[in-house]
């Protein structure tokens, strides 16, 4: 679309506005009436370690939305030559999970405890064991049920519990309402009545009666909304608190704040029953649309849902491309030391096809990419480790299929679970991140490893802010009936370039054949680990 067409759609308030709130960046994107992004704006940020605690300031919060607005405001003036004033709708999202306690006041009773910390174990365990059910430590509840367990003083005066957008959605809206997909990282939700799972909600009212708070949990929770659902408006003090200049005007129809996971799914068209994205770069998950409940919980899978309220399984490894790199780091200085100079792209380039020509099992080699602990194979620690026998092939082809095969080594521990215990089919995989920039590589042992066609867009879009601006979009532009899917199909990806590899037959069976290797060799990454050598 040309600069015309997109200061037209701004003048005539035909687009949507998301900002993100992601670990180390805020970002805002402004979309147009074919969704596609006009203008955008970011703001640097870090989280802090505090007490034991690892969290951001209030005050953090809003100075970075306020110059994150500000700097996309400044790109569509510099752009088109136009002050904004309004948009057609605007949305939120954010990291999930963590825990935000407010007294009736609105103050925070306790600093931000975000989905970082590890400080709930023994809430998550006792939970887990209550509602047969997997809760994860960062989870809302999980944080709640702790401060109880510790003896917490705030807990009696908490009139409302919220994610971060769930709260930066409250102070702009005035409303107490969250993303179904963010929702179910707070607390279990019952996928049919797209709510929270009431016979759970009685369990922990029960569990916490004997302390006689004033709450009970359904009070102090935010209501669980659907994509496409009525979120509030932008008032006039969200407006003020957002637009520090007073230019922007209130009423803006605002859509559910949403978690981070529902945002990508949207960015990668990944909602629909039996579609699933591969996120690949310092980390790898897999998140897994699935048809219905799994038979029982596991502690490898982490359930959440699409923003339309579907069932998702997310299997996710701490480690991924971290080793890679480093070993391409080497080949680069010893391409350096020879007296080239290197281009890191065509030396990734190389390094990655050249593992198409290894063979399909890689030769007998094996490799754990272990930078930090990986849960999905219980280690607290982790030690990066590449070893043979005397009897593998050891060339520069099967070294790096290798090196390749191992970034999705774990994760597909966590899919195991799901396609061998539980029968989950997968129709269609999207992969994005670093592994798949080299076209075809990454892309061809993913589909080996998970045996199921991988897609891979020319685009990676605008991440999870395009994600949220497209929900915001979705709020005004759906029509009668129309679904989250339909619409992302119809509207936002039927154009989109994209190029889909089917597994083959052979690469199956040799990734197949790596995994063997992979599980059986576990006890020499942990002797690695348990050595006094590092």
């Amino acid at each position: 679309m040309g600069a015309a067409e997109a200061k037209a759609a701004i003048l005539a308030n035909k687009t949507a506005l998301g900002i993100e709130f992601g670990s180390t960046r805020i970002k805002a994107v402004l979309v147009d009436d074919k969704n596609q992004p006009i203008a955008s704006g970011a703001h640097e940020w870090e989280n802090r370690y505090e007490n034991g605690v690892w969290t951001y300031s209030l005050d953090d919060i809003w100075t970075g939305i306020q110059d994150c607005y500000q700097d996309m405001a400044k790109d569509v003036k510099a752009k088109y030559d136009v002050e904004l004033e309004s948009v057609g709708a605007f949305g939120v999202s954010a990291m999930m999970h963590g825990y935000m306690p407010f007294n009736k006041e609105g103050e925070l009773l306790v600093p931000f405890r975000t989905w970082r910390n590890n400080i709930t174990g023994e809430a998550s365990e006792k939970l887990m064991e209550l509602f047969n059910y997997n809760i994860p430590q960062r989870w809302s509840i999980a944080h709640l049920y702790q401060a109880i367990l510790n003896g917490e003083e705030h807990v009696k005066d908490i009139d409302y519990i919220a994610t971060l957008e769930a709260y930066v959605h409250w102070k702009l809206t005035g409303k107490r309402v969250l993303g179904i997909g963010d929702a179910a990282g707070m607390f279990p939700i019952d996928t049919t009545k797209a709510d929270y799972n009431q016979e759970m909600v009685d369990k922990f009212d029960e569990l916490v009666a004997p302390y006689g708070f004033s709450w009970k949990l359904r009070d102090i929770m935010p209501k669980a909304l659907v994509a496409g659902e009525d979120a509030g408006v932008l008032t006039e003090e969200g407006a003020k608190l957002l637009d520090v200049t007073g230019k922007l005007k209130a009423g803006i129809p605002m859509c559910p704040p949403e978690g981070d996971a529902g945002t990508g799914m949207v960015a990668t068209n990944s909602v629909a029953v039996r579609t699933g994205n591969v996120s690949a770069g310092t980390s790898v998950f897999a998140m897994i649309v699935l048809e219905k409940e799994l038979s029982r919980p596991y502690k490898e899978i982490d359930m959440v849902t699409t923003p339309s309220g579907h069932l998702v399984a997310m299997a996710h490894s701490n480690n991924c491309t971290s080793d890679l790199n480093a070993w391409v780091n080497v080949f680069k200085e010893f391409a350096e030391a020879m007296g080239m100079e290197v281009d890191m792209n065509k030396l990734f380039g190389t390094l990655y096809n050249k593992a198409l020509e290894g063979d399909p099992d890689c030769g007998g080699l094996l490799s754990y990419c272990y930078f930090s602990g990986e849960h999905m194979t219980g280690f607290e620690e982790g030690r990066p480790l590449f070893v043979r026998s005397p009897e593998s092939k050891f060339n520069l082809a099967n070294f790096m299929r290798t090196n390749l095969y191992t970034c999705l080594g774990a994760m597909r521990v966590g899919l195991n679970l799901l396609f061998e215990k539980e029968n989950v089919k997968v129709d269609r995989l999207l992969g994005h991140g670093g592994l798949f920039k080299t076209k075809g590589v990454g892309q061809q042992i993913l589909a080996d490893a998970v045996n199921a066609p991988v897609s891979v867009m020319a685009t990676a879009g605008e991440g999870g802010a395009w994600g949220i601006a497209l929900l915001a979009s979705y709020l005004v532009n759906k029509e009668e009936g129309e679904t989250l899917e339909s619409f992302l199909d119809n509207k936002v990806f039927a154009d989109q370039e994209s190029s889909t590899l089917d597994p083959k037959p052979e690469g199956v069976a040799g990734f197949n054949a790596f995994m063997d290797s992979y599980m059986k060799g576990l006890s020499i990454e942990r002797a690695a680990v348990e050595s006094e050598i590092w």
